[in-house]
């Protein structure tokens, strides 16, 4: 697949879920308001966070895209990084703002505050948000690894965030009107437990992703496997001072490795070559690599 290929199909899968978004986001608002509950206008706030995060992916991913140039000698690769990393921070936003909004109402219950209990109408909306957010879930993310892009994985686990949102919404709301007014109190608790959920999975996603911009090495079950392609290759011996790091959705590998010293220099280079074609076969050909062949003394 082309990069241009691959744009097209990121901003597909993109655009099926902010429209999801947008619409679910309007009707959760409404739900909320006319329905008189916490929890749902929290969950709406959480879709809005998804729609602006697919607005994010769209324009990194856009710039991302862009092949190498004299300023970014290893392409633009890192801005999708970028990008999964600010949704990492809006995802942990939007939780505390969630756990806020939830703990504040508790508390007025505990000075004596009496709750609105919610109506059907936010029960609804929870029941639909669910099922179509785990929808875009699964559909997001089938998408995401095979396009190799952490930005739309990540974005695909925000639409998942969201479908936990609104089973603990659902719950909660479900519980208030089942209960009566002295259980109104679980809409803003529901609201509360979703919002740690939430926290975590944008904890992970911001850790992933700030290893990526600081330059981690690749986990080391994916170094090994590339000392083992390399030594594949028949006349190579010792490859050593590996080091690794991802672009965006690339790898990035340099690596020393030692051939015959009686060699003339084309069969050096033909060596060298074919290491090369064997990891772009297993990597993929938008690897950068930087091969530095020596002589075995």
């Amino acid at each position: 697949m082309t990069s241009n290929e691959r744009e097209k199909e990121i901003y597909k899968v993109t655009i099926v879920g902010s429209l999801v978004n947008f619409l679910l986001l309007l009707f959760k608002f409404v739900s909320g308001v006319v329905g008189h509950s916490a929890a749902m206008i929290a969950d709406a706030v959480h879709s809005l966070s998804d729609f602006v995060t697919d607005i994010l992916v769209l324009v990194f991913v856009k710039v991302s895209s862009k092949p190498a140039d004299t300023s970014h000698r290893y392409g633009h690769g890192k801005f999708e990084t970028l990008a999964t990393a600010i949704i990492g921070v809006v995802l942990f936003v939007v939780s505390i703002g969630i756990f806020y909004q939830g703990a504040t109402a508790i508390y007025s219950v505990y000075k004596g505050a009496v709750l609105p209990l919610p109506g059907y109408i936010a029960l609804a909306a929870a029941a639909l948000s669910i099922v179509a957010k785990e929808a875009v879930y699964w559909y997001t993310t089938l998408k995401g690894k095979k396009l190799n892009s952490q930005a739309v994985v990540a974005n695909a686990w925000h639409h998942r965030s969201d479908a936990l949102s609104s089973i603990g919404t659902l719950l909660g709301i479900g519980g208030a009107i089942i209960g009566g007014q002295k259980w109104a109190v679980l809409d803003p608790i529901a609201a509360v437990i979703v919002s740690i959920f939430i926290a975590k999975v944008a904890v992970g996603i911001l850790h992933n992703s700030l290893q990526d911009l600081l330059e981690h090495a690749l986990p080391k079950h994916v170094q090994e496997e590339i000392m083992q392609v390399i030594l594949s290759v028949e006349g190579v011996s010792a490859p050593h001072h590996l080091r690794t790091r991802r672009i965006g959705n690339q790898y990035a590998i340099e690596v020393h490795i030692r051939v015959d010293g009686n060699l003339t220099l084309h069969e050096a280079h033909q060596i060298t070559s074919d290491v090369e074609k064997k990891l772009k076969e297993k990597y993929g050909e938008s690897i950068n690599l930087t091969i530095h062949t020596e002589p075995i003394k």
